[in-house]
């Protein structure tokens, strides 16, 4: 295909639709990596070729994972990746559809893991029910096995030896860590548990004073100045313990930092109209998390026209995510949106594009713009909830409403805890990260990242009911 502007052929900045696929092979990679890696590690894909009916994302994938499967690179794998699409009609699973088979289909949910793992999830579809999708995860679990297999031979016939890129300093300091942590554990365990506790409430904390008193105590008659412990030291102690306490609090006593109950959404606020010009406009918190929405109708020939391997198509609805670094507490660069903001924008797009009406039904071209103005935790599924009440406020005829929440989960190995609605701290420390919007009819959009090495099947089907019971909570509100 030669391109269709009139002044540059060259490619330039990747499209949005490249870098969702690159996202969904970076999420799946990056938690197969050992802890305490530092180095930088590469991996591009080219598509050279493309029949047009087989989509080259999860070929992508493959060749991403079999590469450093087979390299020197140290790689918990093996790793694969496939799509599952699903009629309703017919009750029909397809394992990685064509793109002709996927216009058909209800669901478009891509898995990555092996046999005995998932490690990330990616779906759209049209208002599926949970059963379904725990199905879809399922048979995809099983399909990835058999590709991991080949993967497996491939790597005993042609694998390089794993190198150390863990060194033994970088050991010793961990080491070293743990022992430091400990002490200070034996001191100060209350000091710990409030920094926790005021952090997951958002209040003041104590952390500097704690610190000075950690100081003073562990250096307290060394004269010795190589032997002094330092604020940084202090510093990475006291966070690696915070962590450890937050994660003691929500697995053993079922208690959150900010005092929830595992299955309790945080207070909603929600308000529209907000600015007398836009065509609508929404704000809707939860908790801290704020999302500003604005929707902007206009003709048809407004649409976007988007260039890719496919050839060329007309969008008429674009959305849009957007995160300053003050949403944050954060000062930071300000210009061309990020991977993430992408990523998240096209999620919130995903979840409310299936409500939307068509072109010959309401002939507008539909602009969408979430302006997150504070940030914590759960900020794209904030956005869908307020992207669907700035829609309705436009006057634009969606079929249902739509809400978003973010589940999250604790483990020790043996006993796991599902948790509603996340906020920043617990996404932080927590085990999974998993988004899910729909209607009261069924889920719309899901995206999962998780840093366990497998989630067993009663998880997965305890943390869709917790989050269906979630969206509904939401749509109340």
């Amino acid at each position: 295909i030669i391109k269709g502007s009139r002044w540059i052929k060259r490619d330039g900045r990747p499209s949005d639709d490249v870098i969702l696929k690159a996202r969904v092979i970076d999420r799946s990679l990056r938690p197969m990596f050992p802890d305490g890696i530092t180095n930088e590690v590469q991996v591009i894909n080219t598509v050279f070729s493309y029949d047009e009916e087989n989509d080259p994302d999860m070929l992508g994938l493959f060749g991403s994972a079999l590469a450093l499967s087979i390299s020197e690179i140290p790689f918990d794998g093996p790793l694969a990746g496939l799509r599952i699409g699903y009629r309703k009609e017919t009750s029909e699973f397809l394992i990685n559809p064509t793109n002709t088979e996927r216009e058909t289909s209800d669901l478009d949910l891509i898995v990555s893991g092996s046999g005995k793992t998932i490690v990330m999830v990616e779906a759209g579809a049209n208002e599926i029910s949970e059963d379904v999708m725990v199905e879809s995860m399922v048979l995809a679990q099983k399909e990835l096995g058999a590709v991991c297999e080949v993967i497996e031979a491939i790597t005993k016939e042609v694998g390089k030896e794993k190198i150390e890129l863990v060194s033994e300093a970088d050991k010793a300091k961990e080491v070293a860590l743990e022992a430091l942590a400990e002490k200070i554990k034996a001191d100060f365990s209350k000091e710990v548990r409030e920094i926790v506790e005021t952090s997951g409430r958002l209040l003041p904390t104590n952390e500097a004073e704690v610190k000075v008193a950690i100081l003073a105590k562990l250096n307290a008659g060394v004269e010795d100045e190589t032997l002094l412990v330092t604020d940084k030291q202090v510093g990475n102690a006291l966070h690696a313990l915070t962590k450890q306490e937050a994660r003691n609090m929500i697995i053993n006593e079922e208690i959150r930092p900010d005092g929830r109950k595992t299955d309790e959404v945080r207070p909603i606020w929600c308000e529209v109209d907000v600015f007398p010009r836009t065509h609508g406009s929404a704000m809707f918190k939860r908790g801290a998390t704020q999302a500003l929405t604005i929707t902007t109708l206009g003709d048809p020939t407004l649409g976007q026209l988007i260039e890719s391997i496919d050839g060329e198509e007309t969008r008429h609805y674009i959305h849009h995510y957007s995160m300053p670094p003050y949403a944050s507490g954060e000062a930071g660069r300000f210009g061309a949106p990020k991977r993430r903001e992408i990523g998240h924008g096209a999620l919130a797009e995903r979840a409310l594009v299936p409500m939307l009406p068509d072109q010959k039904s309401f002939p507008y071209t539909i602009h969408v713009v979430s302006e997150i103005m504070s940030s914590n935790g759960s900020t794209s599924q904030a956005s869908v909830c307020g992207s669907t009440l700035s829609l309705m406020a436009a006057g634009v005829p969606i079929k249902r409403p739509v809400a978003g929440i973010a589940m999250g989960l604790m483990s020790d190995g043996e006993k796991f805890v599902v948790l509603s609605d996340i906020q920043g701290l617990e996404d932080h420390v927590g085990d999974m990260d998993f988004k899910v919007a729909g209607t009261e009819e069924g889920i719309t959009a899901i995206q999962m990242d998780i840093k366990l090495k497998g989630v067993p099947r009663e998880i997965l089907e305890k943390a869709l009911s917790q989050a269906h019971e979630g969206r509904m909570h939401i749509m109340g509100e």
